[in-house]
């Protein structure tokens, strides 16, 4: 570099420094390597000390409000410093404390205590969050690694903003089918459930806008309340939910992490209880998306029986062992082959080899599946209108060893609680009744559509359920229920996971209901009680 060019850049950096931004030049002051005192760039993970260090500088600044020296402190200031402006501006938090909690290598959890304020109006505020620190990479400094979660953990997005002031959205009172109240204190998985039908519906149930400290999202995602500092008027929203189940189906998911279940009215098709258990707020059990395991054995069968391949009482023999275009299948460890076995039993005892052996035949192709799951049980053409945020499944047509999996819930097939609970009910009844948790007459949406199946398959589904609950696969779970019942159960490997994800799906009476258990290993162990109780105790 020529000296003049040289000469010119630094003094532009002075320049700027006496201009009025002061507060970075010293950054680009150190990056630059000048001045005596300047120290070799350090490199390596921060030691304990740095990030002790790092984080008494970030949280002093934080609660004195010195937006700059906090912003300053992280390793992306340019998009930290408005959010530290917003936080004390636009969300009114002030009276800051944060305490940490002992360092778990460069990540230190903290909770943080403040006030917010609007005309007159306060509220406690308090919170759980944490950071990471790490060196900068111009200057090797330890720095905080910069997430819009830093300052609350419910900012997730770039563009999420902490607000305070007149709700955008007055809140609802949502009542199950008997009136009864649904909070998300006595309720708490329905916390995420009761916010976006808020977001949707708070409008129409005519409530008036009270105040207070949200998330503001890019878009048109609803706000995210966090503190209410002036109540206004709630909307009554009825929605299809039953007190009684939806009590069953917390209880029950808390038996097992990483949990979700839907129970629906097969009748109907209206949602009776929606459920998660989860270290976040995401309503799995209507937006998942996860491979369903030997569940989704339950369209297969159907495609099979209607494209006349196979009978419930006709023969589907059960090896060890199954090749399909070179890929070679396995059943669960510990299931005897049967190369006697008619159809229900290879269904009842979930036999992948016999389905890979069945859908070879003809007039089987690559679109079977797919065509039954969209036409058949209303799957896979994104129409469902719920009320929410919701996944109606994934079910892609697939060539060569895809295709069989597929057939048994893996490969590229995609479905979450909501979908299986649905998938049952049309196997129960023959028809496709599109799930929802708000009536239509609300919003006059359309509901979606589709052509079930014909009652000899019903019949034949029945059969071969109903034999899984009693003596097959699902009969452990279902232990003790009685009257018209039947199962199916799953279990459904994933990539880079030890331990398979759990499904099951049931019905008894008037109600069907699914559940995943992630991680949770065959479908009768965690995601099976899960139903059962449901079942037992819902309706």
């Amino acid at each position: 570099m020529r000296n003049g060019a040289k000469a010119a850049i630094i003094g532009g950096v002075f320049a700027a420094m006496v201009g009025g931004a002061a507060y970075g030049g010293y950054v680009l002051v150190d990056e630059l390597g000048f001045g005596s005192d300047a120290e070799p760039k350090k490199s390596g993970p921060p030691s304990a000390a740095e990030v002790r260090t790092a984080t008494e500088a970030f949280f002093a600044a934080w609660e004195k409000g010195d937006t700059n020296a906090a912003a300053q402190a992280t390793n992306n200031a340019a998009e930290a410093r408005p959010v530290f402006i917003g936080y004390k501006d636009a969300a009114g938090l002030t009276d800051v404390e944060i305490t940490p909690e002992a360092a778990r290598g460069a990540t230190v959890p903290y909770s943080v205590r403040a006030t917010v304020t609007h005309e007159g109006l306060s509220e406690p505020v308090a919170y759980e969050s944490s950071l990471t620190v790490v060196r900068g990479v111009t200057t090797g400094r330890p720095l905080v690694d910069w997430k819009p979660s830093v300052v609350h953990p419910k900012l997730k997005e770039k563009d999420d903003a902490l607000v305070t002031g007149k709700a955008s959205t007055p809140s609802v009172q949502a009542v199950d089918r008997d009136g009864k109240v649904l909070d998300s204190k006595k309720y708490p998985s329905l916390a995420p459930v009761l916010t976006q039908l808020r977001g949707v519906y708070g409008e129409r149930a005519g409530g008036t806008p009270g105040v207070e400290l949200a998330v503001r999202h890019a878009g048109d995602v609803p706000d995210t309340p966090l503190v209410t500092l002036s109540e206004g008027q709630p909307g009554k929203l009825p929605t299809t939910l039953s007190a009684r189940a939806q009590a069953a189906a917390e209880k029950a998911v808390l038996r097992y992490p990483e949990s979700s279940v839907v129970a629906v009215r097969p009748s109907t098709g209206e949602v009776l209880a929606v459920a998660n258990h989860r270290r976040d707020e995401f309503n799995a059990a209507f937006q998942g998306e996860l491979a369903p395991g030997s569940t989704m054995k339950i369209v297969t069968a159907a495609m099979l029986i209607e494209s006349g391949v196979v009978t419930a009482d006709g023969a589907a023999p059960c090896p060890d062992t199954a090749v399909w275009q070179s890929q070679t299948f396995k059943n669960i460890t510990g299931l005897a082959p049967n190369t006697s076995a008619d159809f229900t039993n290879s269904f009842q005892r979930s036999c992948n080899t016999a389905f890979i052996k069945l859908i070879d035949e003809e007039p089987v192709t690559d679109e079977s599946l797919t065509r039954t799951a969209e036409d058949k049980f209303g799957l896979g053409r994104d129409d469902w209108r719920t009320g929410i945020a919701s996944f109606d499944g994934r079910v892609p047509v697939s060539t060569g060893p895809e295709r069989a999996a597929n057939a048994i819930g893996q490969g590229r097939v995609q479905m979450s609680p909501l979908t299986m609970a649905s998938v049952t009910a049309t196997a129960m009844t023959g028809s496709f009744r599109q799930p929802y948790l708000v009536a239509k007459s609300l919003d006059d949406r359309e509901f979606a559509r589709a052509e079930g199946l014909a009652p000899d398959t019903v019949a034949q589904l029945r059969q071969m359920m109903a034999a899984t609950a009693r003596v097959g696969s699902g009969a452990g779970a279902m232990r003790g229920l009685s009257g018209d019942i039947g199962a199916k159960t799953g279990s459904a490997e994933v990539d880079r996971q030890a331990t398979a994800n759990s499904w099951f799906v049931g019905y008894r009476g008037d109600v069907a209901a699914a559940a995943v258990a992630q991680q949770g290993g065959r479908g009768s162990d965690s995601a099976g009680p899960i139903v059962a109780d449901v079942l037992r105790n819902g309706s």
